[in-house]
């Protein structure tokens, strides 16, 4: 058993953890980030569909998702000269939200006009005429493709859709990953890959992790961005009991179709959030569509226990794939259903409301990234500044709960309400999907 001192320890090497990692280590701190994975980016992060949106429920969320948009347009700057294998790279293509009633996308309009995030509101004639090869018939509410009234003839058309003309995606998670463990590490910080941490070490706070092997690395900081193993680090902390918000594991399959023939998808398509159908699509490589669920539908939802979480299967079902891909044939009608499924499954982090957890909690020295899984990525950058902003405040004796920090974004000067990202906010106004 052997003993290493650093300033802080952060648990999990995907995107957002090694923003954390990096930016800590940019402000002198000695860091170690510490995974179970061989290598950065290889858990729920190389899964992630990787869109970067602004359709979020509350302004802190908008604020930080513009906010992170500046990082992606920038990304060699951000990351240095550093990474052999090429940065990951930000596609522009646009987001729609078409408009069922007074459904979610109703959110986030009023936090893109206080903040002066471009949008238009198209009608449903404008939309019909923009989207040709889109049937925008009225298919919900989303079924399963068992229900006999999967196949119902619509009697109603949507209202429209809401177009963020700066929305987009970025292809490599992982990459994006691996860009932001090198930038830490020219940073300073260093990586434990392969190794489990199995206690949190302290009493009365937080003053290391022990790993599986036994050695500990002593730390006054220890940060949890563990992805979908988050709550079972909590549990070792002993702080679940101070969290009004909990996170929970959920398999999820996302699939790649084919485009239609004749159509260019992956050069004149968009990413869409489809409430009426219950799926959200985006382009994807090699003329593909990439197709995920927005969970409106509770059948669709596959949550885990801890101990399921590293075993679960990696094999597409068959029901789902049926179900997902035919609701947005729906939507695009010449789309067809191919024989041979194709796509990635992964495992989700998730909290109640879908809101990520930015928080400390009731150790000292114990904080939370967490339940980030399918609505964070775009926010991996400006996360990894909020959290060291955040941290560095608690540290130096500011009573976050009573008084949240509000961080201000270095590119748009949005202010950042940290108190939104609560362990113990209210769960009320988020659209309860993946949309946040």
């Amino acid at each position: 058993m052997s003993e290493q001192g650093y300033d802080a320890v952060v648990i999990g090497a995907g995107v957002i953890g090694n923003a954390v990692t990096c930016e800590l280590a940019r402000r002198g701190w000695r860091v170690v980030g510490v995974d179970r994975n061989p290598g950065a980016g290889q858990g729920s992060t190389s899964s992630s569909s990787a869109i970067v949106r602004f359709t979020y429920s509350t302004r802190a969320g908008v604020a930080m998702s513009y906010e992170g948009l500046q990082y992606w347009l920038n990304w060699p700057a951000h990351i240095g000269n550093c990474d052999e294998a090429g940065y990951s790279t930000f596609t522009k293509c646009g987001m729609l939200t078409l408009i069922s009633g007074d459904g979610p996308h109703l959110l986030p309009v009023p936090h893109f006009d206080a903040l002066g995030v471009p949008y238009e509101v198209w009608d449903r004639d404008e939309a019909a005429a923009r989207l040709g090869h889109f049937d925008l018939s009225q298919f919900g509410p989303p079924r399963q493709i068992a229900d006999p009234d999967f196949w119902a003839e619509p009697t109603s058309q949507l209202d429209g859709a809401l177009w963020t003309p700066e929305a987009g995606y970025v292809g490599d998670p992982q990459l994006a990953a691996h860009n932001l463990r090198l930038a830490a590490e020219a940073a300073g910080a260093e990586f434990r890959f392969g190794e489990t941490v199995v206690g949190i070490a302290g009493s009365g706070r937080a003053e290391g992790v022990v790993l599986a092997d036994g050695d500990v690395l002593a730390a006054p900081v220890v940060v949890n961005v563990a992805g979908p193993h988050s709550s079972a680090i909590n549990e070792l902390a002993g702080v679940l009991d101070d969290m009004t918000v909990s996170t929970r594991p959920q398999r999820k399959e996302v699939y790649h179709v084919p485009s239609p023939a004749g159509v260019d998808f992956e050069r004149v398509g968009a990413a869409m959030a489809d409430d009426d159908c219950g799926c959200y699509v985006r382009p994807e490589v090699g003329n593909n569509i990439l197709i995920g669920s927005l969970e409106l539908d509770m059948t669709d939802l596959e949550w885990l226990t801890a101990d399921e979480v590293d075993d679960c299967s990696q094999d597409l079902t068959r029901e789902q794939w049926e179900t997902h891909v035919l609701r947005f044939a729906r939507r695009m009608p010449d789309l067809g259903l191919p024989h041979q499924p194709r796509g990635v499954v992964g495992v989700y982090d998730v909290t109640d409301d879908w809101i990520p957890i930015y928080d400390r909690t009731s150790l000292d020295g114990f904080y939370v990234a967490i339940g980030t899984s399918g609505n964070q990525f775009k926010n991996a950058a400006v996360a990894g500044h909020c959290m060291a902003e955040l941290i560095g405040a608690v540290e130096a004796g500011h009573d976050h709960d009573a008084d949240p920090v509000v961080v201000t974004g270095k590119h748009t000067g949005f202010d950042i309400d940290m108190g939104t990202f609560s362990r113990n906010r209210d769960l009320h106004g988020s659209s309860m999907s993946v949309l946040g």
